[in-house]
């Protein structure tokens, strides 16, 4: 085991990609200091109009608001942190450790221009996420004003490409948009049987994937089962 590898600890991550579907990675925060908690909220939305001469309504859904995590991060720069041969080195100063942290989860990517689609691993936690917002607090700065200490509380709303949110909606309607992992023996009428209950429109789902042989599918490839027209 490597000096290095002796004192680092395993630290929160904010991962930053360019796409979606978190396939291109762009770069990495790590935390200074592992959060003592971390927040979340869940929130339902409900029809909000109600009759004229009434006293109540029916709650009626609407939709579920996006997960919201909320997390507080601390970058130090008093030094108080280091020890050992870990303070001889050159380490990023705290305005250093603010713009790397603006400059991946909230400034534009000029590739896709809009700010990067983020990924936030710690321990158990994977959350497919971007920046909902971050509110930056300085706290000690140094004889020329230089922060020495800020507090990021930052919010990240949760986010993941079409086909895992829908896997996790679980819906079953025929008129929503489904997709399937191919597994070995799989062919496309049969799949298409199982999401439709009729393998007449696996034509359709070829043609919705770009499949130019539909009956040569390759084990772990997604197919995407567009709604049925009414």
């Amino acid at each position: 085991m490597g000096l290095s590898n002796f004192f680092k600890l395993e630290k929160l991550k904010v991962i930053a990609y360019k796409d979606r579907k978190r396939s291109s990675k762009v770069g990495t925060f790590e935390a200074m200091y592992n959060p003592d908690s971390f927040s979340q909220k869940y929130a339902i939305k409900y029809e909000a109009t109600q009759g004229i001469n009434t006293t109540g309504k029916e709650v009626n859904y609407t939709q579920s608001i996006p997960e919201e995590l909320g997390i507080k991060l601390l970058l130090d720069g008093t030094g108080v942190s280091q020890f050992g041969i870990l303070s001889l080195f050159d380490n990023p100063t705290v305005s250093e450790r603010v713009e790397e942290f603006l400059d991946l989860t909230f400034r534009m990517n000029g590739d896709i221009h809009e700010p990067n689609f983020l990924v936030i691993e710690w321990g158990d936690l994977t959350f497919s996420c971007r920046l909902g917002s971050v509110d930056i607090t300085y706290t000690s700065f140094n004889r020329d004003g230089t922060p020495l200490r800020a507090e990021l509380a930052a919010t990240f709303i949760w986010d993941a490409d079409e086909s895992k949110r829908l896997a996790e909606e679980n819906k079953k309607s025929a008129d929503l948009t489904h997709s399937r992992i191919v597994k070995s023996g799989d062919t496309l009428p049969l799949l298409t049987k199982a999401v439709y209950g009729s393998s007449a429109y696996y034509v359709r789902v070829a043609q919705a994937n770009s499949l130019d042989d539909f009956r040569n599918l390759t084990p772990g490839q997604e197919i995407f089962f567009p709604p049925l027209e009414k």
